[in-house]
């Protein structure tokens, strides 16, 4: 099967593109150009995705190797990766990232191949902001890499000196919109833009429980599937990375059933 279906790969692409031709014309496009790196070791799939993406206003890159995909990674500015899983040689999908990961914050799409959960939830909590698995449609694709620019650079694509001005500080965790800055007990906590917009939710809600498809449809721009995990696992990752409140305390609860809370500090005397 290829990669983005069942049909032929250049049909689905033409009839995407005719599905989505009042779209296009509209010119509701990536943020001028957003700059775009592919590392996936599949040509064909890698030469309809750089026509595609191209023609929603993406700037692409392609690489067919992890050791070079590192590289790019590395040396050049881009937006957004959309890195394969599954790829030849030493360095599958997942070393990449950690490695990565180590280095830049650049937002991360993963691609699986067998769309399985153990694949999803690694990638997530090696910090990748968002997965497909494959054969998948590239109208979602472009859906979800426009969702995750969105968090990253604001509806707009610039920050407005209102926004520069908003903060949430619950006990000792400051976040800044304007320049997306995280303090824990003072400290700079580095978090991806999936983590980021979470922590921004559940601060601005503190004490207020946040359904689970509420943060998945916000945080991740996406209804909330009957089997999807994501949204948890990024939770998992935001918890260790706050570590525990004061005493020991729980920072973020989870409410069976429901969703989630970030509880607000217990008050002495």
């Amino acid at each position: 099967m290829h990669p983005l279906g069942l049909m032929d790969a250049g049909k689905k692409l033409q009839l995407a593109k005719k599905a989505g031709n009042n779209f296009l014309e509209g010119k509701v496009m990536a943020h001028t150009e957003e700059h775009v790196l592919v590392i996936d070791d599949d040509r064909d799939l890698c030469e309809l995705l750089t026509e595609y993406l191209s023609s929603e206003g993406f700037q692409v890159e392609v690489v067919y190797d992890g050791e070079k995909g590192i590289e790019k990674a590395l040396a050049g500015s881009y937006g957004l990766i959309v890195l394969d899983v599954m790829l030849p040689g030493g360095l599958d999908g997942f070393e990449i990232l950690r490695r990565l990961r180590v280095r830049i914050g650049t937002p991360v799409l993963m691609l699986t191949a067998r769309g399985d959960d153990v694949d999803r939830i690694v990638g997530l909590e090696l910090g990748a902001d968002d997965y497909l698995p494959k054969p998948f449609n590239p109208r979602e694709l472009v859906a979800r890499m426009r969702a995750i620019l969105r968090r990253v650079h604001g509806e707009a694509g610039q920050i407005s000196t209102s926004t520069v001005a908003v903060r949430h500080r619950v006990g000792d965790v400051e976040l800044e919109v304007g320049t997306r800055r995280v303090l824990c007990g003072g400290k700079d906590i580095e978090l991806t833009a999936v983590e980021f917009e979470l922590l921004e939710k559940l601060l601005y809600r503190a004490g207020y429980v946040v359904m689970r498809e509420e943060l998945t449809r916000s945080v991740l721009g996406r209804p909330l599937g009957p089997y999807d995990r994501s949204i948890d696992v990024h939770v998992s990752n935001l918890r260790k990375k706050l570590g525990r409140g004061g005493a020991g305390s729980e920072r973020i609860k989870a409410v069976r059933g429901s969703g989630y809370i970030y509880l607000l500090p217990r008050v002495s005397g």
